[in-house]
């Protein structure tokens, strides 16, 4: 059961009611969690030693306590869940939305800001946040930690909330950034979890095979930063009984895989950069996650408009 109370469409990112707003694990946890985000915000604008004027990160965590789950989402990192359907076969199931610009929601909030969305000519599917009067930093998602240039304009670090209670047919669940979503969909990414054998081995498993295919599908292009936890719920037994070949055969094609050479100093150049400049003083370079920024051409002082905070939250 999954109750949603995201307003991925809420002008200042707010919460709108749908189903379940009485439940009360939810209501116990929504303010606290939304609260911290907040603070950590503020914290990370207030550190002089982190860069974080154009530079910032996602964040998805889980919350979990017995059979509930509360899950928490800023920016396009993603949790997929792995269940069964009524023949008892895997499943993924998207507990989050993917929070970018082009989103209705999203992008009215950022134009009343006076912020702009726009794609570019050479990615017309790929929508960035833009400053007013600037070509920079072109982020390509509308909530996230830092990137305090945007954050008079739009971008804001409140999460997007949601909660669900565990049934007998939920086996895990994955929390991964967009570098694995952009190469592998929910379902290769649950039956890569599945078909581990050793548990603590199926992060860096799904990891390493998101690595391969991005040098199948992208061998010109700088990887993504992927980044994976696996949260399982029950006691451990083999899920499938196929090899990993044989479940990402469709996609990636491991002999072809091996074949191609990648270079780890080239741009991407398939639109899915989250940010395309960030010209700070330090480095006229694109951003070293290979262009999550557009452009920001100076580094300027960290003051704006007040925003609000985060604190981590847990799970036992």
């Amino acid at each position: 059961m999954l109750y949603n109370k995201s307003n991925v469409g809420g002008k200042n990112g707010g919460f709108e009611e749908k189903i379940g707003n009485d439940h009360p694990f939810l209501s116990s946890w929504k303010d606290k969690i939304m609260k911290s985000f907040h603070e950590v915000d503020e914290e990370l604008e207030g550190d002089a030693s982190i860069e974080s004027y154009c530079s910032g990160t996602t964040t998805v965590s889980i919350l979990r306590k017995g059979e509930h789950l509360i899950i928490s989402n800023l920016g396009d990192s993603r949790a997929v869940l792995c269940t069964r359907d009524d023949k008892d076969q895997l499943i993924s199931e998207q507990l989050t939305v993917d929070l970018k610009p082009n989103l209705p929601g999203e992008m009215e909030r950022i134009k009343s800001c006076q912020g702009r969305v726009l794609a570019m000519d050479k990615e017309p599917n790929v929508y960035r946040i833009w400053m007013p009067d600037e070509d920079c930093p072109g982020l390509a998602m509308s909530r996230a930690f830092g990137d305090f240039c945007l954050k008079d304009f739009g971008l804001i670090s409140t999460p997007d909330v949601t909660y669900r209670k565990l049934t007998q047919r939920d086996e895990f669940v994955i929390l991964a950034t967009d570098g694995i979503w952009d190469v592998l969909s929910n379902n290769e990414a649950v039956h890569i979890v599945a078909s581990t054998k050793k548990r603590s081995l199926a992060a860096k498993l799904l990891v390493d095979q998101a690595v391969r295919a991005w040098r199948y599908k992208y061998p010109s292009a700088k990887i993504d930063d992927c980044a994976v936890i696996c949260l399982f719920f029950k006691r451990p037994r083999h899920l499938l009984t196929k090899s990993i070949s044989e479940v990402t055969e469709p996609s990636l094609n491991h002999t072809e895989v091996g074949e191609h050479s990648y270079n780890g100093n080239a741009i991407t150049d398939d639109g899915l950069d989250t940010v395309l400049n960030c010209k700070v003083e330090e480095s006229p370079e694109t951003a070293p996650n290979g262009g999550d920024r557009l452009d920001s051409a100076t580094h300027r002082p960290r003051k704006r408009r007040s925003e609000k905070k985060i604190e981590q939250v847990g799970e036992w």
